[in-house]
């Protein structure tokens, strides 16, 4: 395995434990199911571990030449340090669904990208994008109830990213193969 491919993956790794313990921690905050927790007690989380560490892993990934893990990672860090070190401004409700519903637009570019990567790629972006669409609409309209969806959605999006990086290091499948065309699964 040449180093490029070696570094390819350990970015893609770390990347999807940065991103699954953030969305993680902020969704079961957003989801309210654990007392005295919201989502902006996962702040610090979002600002050094989505946000400094992902970006840096999104750079490594760049200079390793894969652009798409790379542009992905690095916008998702800026995402998340901006998320981290804006709880608890003054800003209003609006701001923040109108903040959640332009990134939820960079989910859905990430989720369109990540066509080739196959379903368990496009799923993780495609379950952000749900997340910070309904987190953004319920941040608008404030509403409770689209608030803990999101945060229900997010959760399972940060647990999907946190499968990814434990399969790759365990050698676990990552891919299912489409209804009928004869493998149950493939890594």
């Amino acid at each position: 395995m040449s180093n490029e491919a070696a570094a390819g993956n350990t970015t893609a790794t770390l990347g999807n434990l940065a991103l699954g313990l953030t969305l993680l921690a902020f969704g079961i905050g957003s989801t309210g199911v654990i007392d005295h927790v919201g989502p902006s007690d996962a702040a610090g989380l979002a600002t050094f571990v989505g946000g400094v560490a992902l970006f840096l892993v999104g750079l490594l990934a760049l200079r390793a030449g894969d652009a798409g893990t790379g542009t992905a990672y690095s916008a998702l860090g800026a995402f998340w340090f901006t998320w981290g070190t804006g709880v608890g401004g003054d800003g209003s409700s609006e701001a923040a669904g109108l903040f959640l519903l332009l990134w939820a637009l960079l989910a859905l570019t990430l989720t369109l990208a990540a066509g080739g990567s196959g379903l368990f790629g496009q799923g993780v972006y495609g379950l952000l994008f749900v997340a910070l669409l309904l987190l953004g609409i319920g941040a608008l309209a404030d509403n409770a109830g689209l608030d803990k969806a999101g945060g229900w959605v997010a959760a399972v999006a940060g647990l999907a990213a946190w499968y990814g990086a434990t399969a790759a290091v365990a050698g676990w499948p990552t891919s299912v193969a489409r209804a009928g065309r004869g493998a149950a699964a493939a890594s």
